[in-house]
């Protein structure tokens, strides 16, 4: 076999395999965050409204990247105090000789900037670059020099960039993740050396794919949260990899075999398991692909990449590593720690089997339930409103709101080209649920005109979306109808709710081919097609269920501020978008490793009922450690300031947290138990078309202990 020859050559060669992955991973660590690139966060991508009208302004208004800084100004004494107007040209001028800074309009210029108590004020400064070409070290001493100097005139700063700035993705959060999984690593093997193996491994797979990533970054630009995503689901798999390798090999071990003949029995059987599970990962990811978005093509690949390369750390570093350890992997013991418990695995087995139907139904009327507030799912991007309260950016977007309105904090662009633009403005200001419109502003080359509409909502309410709708489909075209104008809405608020309509559109399609894709492959490993559509039933469930789960923290607020969310808010566009296939890979993952284990006993003539107590009771454990270790990795981002990263993390450890109970505890074997010896019916045609295998020699000694 491949994979046997593979583990012996690892395992006999292991200085040379360890020496090539330490120069490999600081070549590539060297090289990607050495020339890495920068992020793309352009969701406007496509035919819709907002991508035309970036492109028209792109095109006609160059010195504007159609992205804004605002600096709110709030004085209880009136902005036109001298003390007050003092205060606001310095931080007018220190927001002028910011780079990147193209223009600013200072509220003493431009009507319309001072509300009409006289107390609120603003300036916008337009930025010549994108969002995410604007340092971030400049923006925050820009927030830092202007908060200093605020005194009883409250100064605070808002937009884009500040949100960046402020609330950045990425830092030690996933470090607490890697602690959190030495510890649960330590209770479940007991042993220091044991634990250290599949941390090390991880870390080697994740960051030489990280390397990668920033690497391939310079022809698939990426968004922010790509790296972030791709760090979370490889800290986690390779961490849970490693730990099924580790596993088998301590429980051959403990059979009497060699430590030779334990590695390559370790990698042909929970080796195996690993490259099914990590290609079902990198399979659905791939789904991605069907949303036509270069973005998440770029997500893809990235998160793709470093599940590839966790899964070959697993089966060549690791081999190398184990020829170290030898039979000393169970030294340096902690007193205690790592006693199997096989007994209550096994009883629980014995429970579900003896009442399938019960369990059975009370697992999936909970997943049920769970799922229910899905139903009322709302997607949008976050804005300053949606920011931690001690931000900056929430505090200008607050002094925004109390002085002019909700929605002047997230106007619409309204672009034209050819005809007369003041028709269409007037038709904008008329409209329900607008609250105020610029007079048209027209390109140097007069062939592109620019209206500024202010909504009477935010950018998170319900309403806005309803609102750019009725512009487009019903106010614009009745009022450029036969004038020769053709008119787009745009600007942030627009692409992000473009965005939104996107996703839910396509993501039924990534729903088909990512379950479709994944079918496949494990009937190929299983070779029954009952477990297969078992599996892809189950999955849909658990997923749904974190759906709900996230529905109701994020955007109902139940126990939200406890999970740092600072306020209800509609789930972020692309979090369900990317946690469908992550998810589904990662359930598979479970799947793979359970059945597989079943798979054997009933291959060596176990009977099925037997086969799925036995499967159980020996990766019970296990798959409990691999859960518990992947749950505190993606719950750890709830310590960081990122919403949008808060939300994939808690949707992520929900569903893990309910598939590795619920479902591979309950579900699994009570399905199961009720199909019995039809569990591996797999009709003939399809079984022509698969390759034959032969069961491991380890599958033939079913007696073999399971050791933790």
């Amino acid at each position: 076999m491949k994979l046997a020859r593979l583990a012996r050559v690892c395992y006999r060669r292991r200085r040379l395999v360890v020496v090539a992955w330490i120069v490999g991973a600081l070549a590539v660590l060297v090289l990607g965050y050495g020339f890495a690139a920068k992020p793309l966060n352009d969701f406007t991508g496509g035919s819709s409204q907002s991508a035309t009208a970036k492109k028209l302004l792109d095109e006609h208004f160059p010195k504007r990247s159609g992205d804004t800084i605002t600096l709110a100004v709030r004085a209880d004494a009136g902005v036109r105090s001298a003390d007050a107007k003092a205060r606001v040209t310095r931080a007018i001028d220190r927001l002028a000789k910011t780079p990147h800074v193209a223009s600013v309009t200072s509220p003493y210029d431009v009507p319309g900037q001072i509300s009409k108590d006289g107390r609120t004020a603003f300036a916008t400064a337009n930025l010549d670059v994108p969002t995410d070409d604007v340092p971030a070290s400049d923006v925050t001493k820009l927030i830092k020099d202007v908060r200093s100097d605020s005194g009883p005139v409250r100064i605070e700063l808002g937009g884009a960039a500040i949100d960046n700035a402020e609330t950045a993705g990425g830092g030690s959060s996933e470090g607490i993740g890697v602690l959190a999984a030495v510890v649960i690593l330590l209770i479940a093997f007991g042993s220091v050396l044991a634990m250290g193996l599949p941390i090390v491994t991880a870390l080697f797979g994740i960051g030489s794919g990280l390397g990668l990533i920033a690497l391939i970054a310079h022809l698939l630009p990426a968004p922010s949260f790509g790296p972030i995503v791709a760090a979370l689901i490889g800290i986690g798999v390779g961490i849970d990899y490693a730990l099924f390798i580790v596993t088998r090999y301590r429980e051959e071990l403990a059979g009497g075999r060699e430590p030779e003949e334990a590695t390559v029995t370790a990698i042909t059987t929970a080796g195996r398991a690993v490259l099914f599970a990590g290609s079902t990962v990198v399979i659905a990811l791939m789904g991605l692909f069907v949303m036509q978005q270069k973005l998440f093509d770029a997500v893809a690949v990235a998160a793709g990449l470093a599940v590839l390369m966790t899964m070959l750390a697993a089966v060549t570093l690791l081999p190398a590593l184990l020829g170290f350890t030898g039979r000393a992997i169970d030294r340096l013991r902690v007193p205690g720690l790592g006693r199997a418990r096989r007994p209550l695995a096994e009883r629980w087995a014995r429970v579900v089997q003896r009442h399938p139907v019960v369990t059975g139904l009370c697992a999936a009327a909970l997943l049920l339930v769970l799922a229910v507030p899905a139903l009322s799912m709302r997607l949008s991007l976050p804005d300053s409103s949606t920011q931690p309260h001690d931000t900056s950016g929430y505090a200008a977007n607050q002094i925004m709101a109390e002085g002019f309105g909700p929605g002047t904090a997230a106007p619409l662009v309204v672009v034209t080209r050819g005809g007369d633009p003041a028709p269409v403005a007037a038709a904008v200001g008329a409209a329900k649920g607008v609250a105020a419109v610029q007079p048209p502003r027209t390109s140097p080359d007069g062939a592109v005109s620019v209206i500024m509409a202010f909504p009477t909502t935010g950018a998170q309410d319900e309403a806005t979306p309803r609102l750019v709708h009725r512009l487009r489909h019903d106010v614009l075209p009745r009022v450029t109808e036969g004038r020769g104008v053709r008119a787009y809405v745009g600007g942030q608020n627009a692409a992000s709710i473009d965005f939104a309509d996107d996703v839910q559109t396509r993501l039924p399609w990534l729903i088909a081919v990512v379950v479709g894709l994944s079918l496949l492959l494990l009937v190929a490993l299983v070779r029954s097609l009952t477990v297969a559509l078992q599996a892809a039933l189950m999955n849909l469930l658990s997923i749904a269920a974190a759906y709900g789960v996230l529905t109701a923290v994020v955007q109902w607020g139940w126990a939200g501020t406890v999970l740092g969310f600072p306020t209800s808010m509609p789930v972020t566009t692309w979090v369900p978008l990317m946690m469908f296939p992550i998810l589904f890979g990662l359930s598979m993952d479970y799947e793979v490793f359970l059945v597989s284990r079943i798979r054997e006993s009933h291959e060596a003539g176990v009977p099925t009922r037997e086969a799925v107590a036995r499967g159980l009771t020996g990766t019970a454990r296990v798959i409990t450690a691999a859960a518990a270790i992947m749950v505190m990795v993606f719950l750890s981002v709830l310590l960081g300031a990122n919403i949008a990263v808060k939300q994939i993390g808690l949707g992520l450890g929900v569903a893990i947290l309910i598939d590795a109970t619920v479902v591979r505890m309950v579900l699994v074997p009570a399905l199961m138990e009720l199909f019995g010896e039809k569990n591996w019916w797999l009709p003939g045609p399809i079984a022509r078309l698969l390759p034959r295998r032969r069961p491991e020699a380890a599958a033939r000694r079913p007696g073999v202990p399971v050791r933790g």
